[in-house]
């Protein structure tokens, strides 16, 4: 029995679209974090998170993404920051071990930019983000690089003495940069 031509036009329509997942190469990756103490510029990584990703540039509106961060494992190189960090009055990683950001879509703005559409959650406080992304594939490998500036009071992040800009200031700037290939 052939199908109407209706048919098969319904059926292409209302089949949803299925994005390219690709797998994250860690060695090649990196997330991380920059922020300024006492007038003073100071960077981070961290050193153990997890990206599931899914992506089509013919159709970056049915992609998705989940970012996984391990908040223990943000390191500066500075022995003090870095032992401070983990503790109750900055990421409290003891209560709060991960955070996530997760787009729920990409935007197609020109090019290969994008706004990654989403949420980000820290210390179980979740908000919705917009973070603009550059994302390039080449055949079976894909680029893709961001950054998003958040407050970080905002999250939590920064308790008591240090809920205030005096010493610590309250805009954060995140970055990523992530090659992947296709699974």
């Amino acid at each position: 029995m052939a199908l109407r031509p209706a048919i098969v036009v319904w059926l292409v329509l209302t089949t949803p679209a299925c994005a390219t997942d690709w797998r994250i190469l860690p060695a090649k990756s990196w997330l991380g974090f920059a922020g300024t103490m006492a007038g003073a510029p100071f960077d981070g990584r961290f050193t153990h998170w997890e990206a599931a990703i899914s992506f089509d540039a013919a159709d970056p509106g049915h992609g998705h993404a989940v970012v996984t961060i391990e908040m223990a494992s943000a390191v500066t190189g500075d022995p003090q920051k870095d032992r401070a960090l983990p503790q109750s009055d900055w990421f409290d990683a003891k209560t709060f071990p991960k955070a996530t950001f997760e787009a729920l879509s990409f935007r197609l703005k020109n090019g290969n930019s994008y706004e990654a559409v989403g949420t980000l959650t820290i210390r179980n406080v979740k908000k919705e983000v917009t973070m603009p992304v550059t994302i390039e594939t080449m055949g079976d490998s894909l680029s893709a690089k961001g950054q998003l500036k958040l407050v970080r009071t905002d999250y939590g992040v920064g308790q008591g003495a240090w809920a205030s800009a005096q010493w610590v200031a309250l805009d954060v700037m995140a970055a990523f940069e992530v090659i992947a290939v296709r699974e």
